[in-house]
């Protein structure tokens, strides 16, 4: 029996009984459309994850962290800082195209009439051109190092209730931001200094100089006063620094985790001046400094300069292992997109296994219904098998007529399931489309059916369909074809 009187054989028993064979499979439909219509949302939010890491050049970046405190050292037993000479080694590193730190400060701000406070990044221009921060929606990057330019983002934008990007391009951006300074405090511990002597003066116990715990106590509180003018002078006697940019771009924001951006984006040499003549106003840098010995190491020096984390741009033909291992030599910690990738798929793997699971148990369900179709045509047609045996055909002909009929039952109810869990899934896109405008949420496609999709949702139904069919198929087989024409 060749290829062509199966199919010719099994569709024309399939079509005398059309109602119980559309039941079949529609049964068989709906549980591949299920299938299809789940994997294509886990397939389609692999592939927005994929595109976004490659867009954003996330495969080849690398953030270094600071040491556990526990750990604090490299393998030679140096004390490990992430600072300026920390970035010339990581720099140096093999696979390293690009190192630079996250030197972020709070800044005030005023676009148009409006003042607010925010903060801001300074970025060399080499870090700028990476895909990682190269993202406009509006405008182009700065030009240099020293430009007088800025970047804005789309957090920034949504601050200024401004909603059209193009119309902040070009426009002024003042920036301003205080700086504390060593000698405001200083001249804080001065200040006052002849009336203050002359009350301490005053109130010295005569009678109790002899005493040395008196001295002490005595020095005491004037270092914790001095200490407390310093602080004062310190953090409350700031100098402003102000710069007039332009808007050069606007780029697109980010949610909130490693790969975020600060609302304004400003050229390293032109945010060097935000650090000139003393500190940011924030209290942790002025540890930092204490701790490294460079708090009086001149204005404006970021020698000793500790920085949150380093980002490093690693050539996308060397494997990033190698470089990590480096790194963590050095004695820092490190977090790699490329690595974090590998659990996302591993998830990505368990959720679409989880999606399949539910999909093969409808699909299960209907070779229930392949099953009770075939041994119903068994027990109708038990006069047909009995005069094909008296014909001369074998038992293993009568099985591949009987299976021949269940796979063409899988196979058109797999082709037809697919074609329909691919029109569930356009519906089910286009009402998230409108929530997504709805709601302000960047538009993406849910879902995607790529080839191996496709292919898998056919051979799942026509496996399962043939599975189901070998039970009736052996019981065709089996008939006995005087018995079957006797009772004829």
């Amino acid at each position: 029996m060749t290829f062509r009187d199966l199919v010719a054989g099994s569709t024309g028993n399939l079509w005398r009984m059309k109602l119980r064979s559309f039941l079949t499979i529609s049964g068989v439909v709906i549980a591949i459309a299920a299938f299809v219509s789940m994997l294509s949302f886990g397939a389609g939010m692999q592939k927005n994850v994929t595109e976004q890491y490659n867009r954003l050049g996330l495969f080849s970046t690398m953030q270094v962290y600071p040491p556990d405190k526990t750990k604090a050292t490299d393998s030679a037993g140096t004390p490990a800082v992430l600072d300026r000479e920390a970035l010339r080694k990581l720099a140096g590193v093999p696979g390293v195209q690009l190192a630079y730190p996250f030197d972020a400060f709070s800044v005030t701000v005023t676009v148009r009439d409006t003042t607010l406070s925010s903060t801001a990044q300074s970025l060399p221009e080499a870090a700028i051109q990476t895909k990682f921060y190269s993202q406009t929606v509006a405008g182009k990057l700065f030009t240099g190092d020293s430009a007088n330019q800025a970047l804005v983002t789309e957090d920034l934008m949504t601050a200024l209730h401004i909603k059209n990007p193009d119309s902040l391009v070009g426009q002024r951006i003042i920036v301003s931001a205080k700086l504390a300074s060593l000698d405001s405090g200083v001249a804080y511990v001065f200040r006052g200094m002849p009336g203050r002597l002359r009350d301490r003066f005053q109130q010295i116990r005569r009678d109790s100089l002899e005493y040395v715990e008196y001295w002490s106590r005595l020095g005491r509180q004037e270092a914790n006063a001095a200490l407390s003018r310093f602080m004062d002078g310190f953090l409350n006697a700031r100098s402003v620094v102000c710069d007039t940019l332009t808007i050069s771009g606007v780029l697109e924001g980010r949610p909130h985790g490693r790969a975020t951006i600060k609302p304004i984006v400003i050229p390293a040499g032109r945010a060097a001046r935000f650090r000139t003549g003393g500190f940011s106003d924030d209290p942790t840098e002025l540890l930092a400094s204490l701790r490294s010995g460079t708090l009086f190491g001149g204005a404006g020096e970021a020698a000793g300069k500790e920085y949150p984390h380093i980002t490093l741009s690693l050539d996308p033909n060397v494997a990033y292992e190698p470089i990590r291992d480096s790194v963590k030599a050095m004695g820092f910690r490190t977090f790699s997109y490329a690595e974090e990738f590998k659990e996302i798929r591993k998830f990505f793997f368990y959720f679409k296994l989880g999606l399949s699971v539910v999909g093969l148990i409808a699909l299960v369900t209907a070779s229930l219904g392949i099953v009770n179709t075939m041994v119903m045509s068994i027990i109708e047609r038990t006069r047909e098998i009995g005069i094909l045996k008296s014909l001369g055909a074998e038992e293993r002909d009568i099985r591949v007529l009987f299976l021949a009929e269940s796979g063409m039952i899988g196979s058109i109810g797999a082709a037809a399931g697919i074609v329909f869990g691919w029109l569930i899934t356009r519906v089910a896109a286009v009402i998230a489309r409108a929530f997504m405008e709805k709601e302000g949420i960047p538009r993406f496609e849910l879902f995607d059916l790529p080839l191996w999709l496709i292919l898998t949702a056919f051979l799942f139904g026509l496996v399962v369909s043939l599975v189901a069919g070998l039970y009736p198929a052996a019981r065709a087989a089996r008939v006995d074809p005087v018995e079957a024409l006797r009772n004829e």
